[in-house]
């Protein structure tokens, strides 16, 4: 009779215990994922920058996008390395460009000379707010430990490039608050 009432409750256990290890491996392998997410968004980022940092510095008109430009490739460059090294540490892939990112690349060294300062200024702006959204999401809600860390040390650089970004745009005459808003409805 005993056997009758234990086995059940041992069988409903396992069950139990089966069920709350699934939902904890799906929940670590979303966070997994996040992180994964973050690398390659972060590294691709960080290609573009550097990609149009370069043709910035041809085709800018004004100094201060030319000088924005320089210090995009500076920057990032370095930083490409510190993700391509997180990525390998974290056993992820090295990042490589998104098509969005190969497609806006395309999109803005095809521009004339007249019109790229505005253009790329605004896209800049943009994609550095993505940025610093990325890198602080990462830095609290991140997985794997050192990835984590690796965003919250790279934060404060994205922020002051967002910063930059802004001045420069403004400077030119970028209206930065129609590519917030574009980006945000794209979102």
């Amino acid at each position: 009779m005993l056997v009758k009432f234990l086995a059940p409750a041992v069988v409903a256990g396992l069950l139990l215990s089966a069920t709350a290890g699934h939902a904890q491996t799906a929940a670590q392998q979303a966070g997994l994922a996040s992180d994964s997410s973050f690398i390659q968004t972060a590294g691709s980022l960080g290609l573009l920058q550097v990609k149009l940092g370069k043709v910035a510095q041809e085709k800018g008109s004004s100094a201060s996008v030319k000088d924005f430009g320089t210090r995009m490739v500076a920057d990032y460059s370095k930083a490409n390395e510190e993700l391509a090294a997180g990525a390998k540490q974290a056993a992820y892939p090295a990042p490589l460009m998104l098509r969005e990112h190969k497609q806006v690349f395309d999109r803005i060294s095809r521009m004339g000379r007249s019109s790229f300062d505005k253009n790329y200024m605004a896209q800049m702006v943009e994609y550095d707010r993505k940025a610093v959204e990325l890198f602080q999401q990462e830095a609290e809600n991140g997985r794997v430990a050192s990835l984590k860390a690796l965003a919250s040390k790279m934060l404060p650089a994205v922020q002051q490039h967002l910063a930059l970004a802004t001045q420069t745009a403004g400077s030119v005459g970028a209206d930065v608050t129609a590519s917030t808003s574009r980006g945000r409805q794209g979102s």
